[in-house]
């Protein structure tokens, strides 16, 4: 299996199995699916259009959005069975990017090993990462899509020197201080939530459903064990 990381602005040509890499903040435990949107208006009318949806963005709080994608802040609500339509400027970009594979694979740090076994199932010839931050230059990003590719390679991986260089990262380093300097919409808990390996045991698989690009979390189905001789 091969390899390939490159930014959103790189995406020239639709891959086969894209898996699009947002590792901070960019998770919603609990949510039945999220709708991806193309722009902060667009989120909008979709939730004005579907009322029982929540709206999601990142950065500052703005009019029309319920949520905001603090892991922490959305760790004491109830999403169950929710439907939230999304605007963040990575994540979301990065999916839409490649809204033609044939399987996108939406993925972070809490869902890296359940992705990587996604894709030992799947053995396909390529993957295509789509680093999502920064250019396709943020240090987070590119250590978990690493860390990912790695894992799908070889059985025993460590993972502490990849959650290191997300954890020493610009990214990470801008989140801590934006929360120690009270930012609304960020929690100081958002880093370690992000980096907690393994939170969650399914992939994120995003599809097209009617006109939207679709996000569910999806739980893989156990190989089904042979018959005793």
């Amino acid at each position: 299996m091969r390899s390939n990381f490159i930014g959103i602005a790189d995406v020239h040509e639709v891959p086969k199995l894209a898996a699009v890499i947002d590792v901070m903040r960019a998770f919603a435990k609990g949510a039945q699916r999220i709708v991806f949107a193309e722009t902060l208006d667009s989120a909008r009318d979709l939730k004005a259009r579907n009322p029982d949806w929540l709206a999601l963005q990142d950065g500052v709080p703005l009019p029309g959005f319920d949520l905001v994608n603090s892991p922490a802040l959305l760790r004491s609500l109830d999403l169950k069975g929710r439907t939230l339509v999304q605007k963040t400027t990575a994540g979301t970009v990065g999916a839409l990017s490649v809204a033609d594979a044939e399987i996108v694979l939406c993925a972070s740090f809490v869902v890296a090993d359940a992705t990587a076994s996604f894709l030992l199932d799947q053995k396909p010839d390529e993957v295509v990462f789509v680093v999502t931050g920064d250019g396709g230059q943020a240090e987070e990003d590119r250590a978990c899509a690493e860390y990912i590719a790695k894992r799908a390679a070889v059985s025993q991986v460590h993972a502490a020197p990849y959650i290191d260089r997300a954890r020493n990262s610009i990214a990470a380093a801008k989140l801590t201080e934006g929360a120690r300097q009270g930012h609304p919409g960020i929690h100081p808990e958002d880093v370690d939530l992000c980096l907690d390996l393994n939170a969650f045991s399914f992939v994120m698989l995003a599809t097209r459903e009617h006109s939207h690009m679709v996000l569910r979390p999806t739980h893989l189905v156990p190989p089904t064990p042979a018959p005793s001789p």
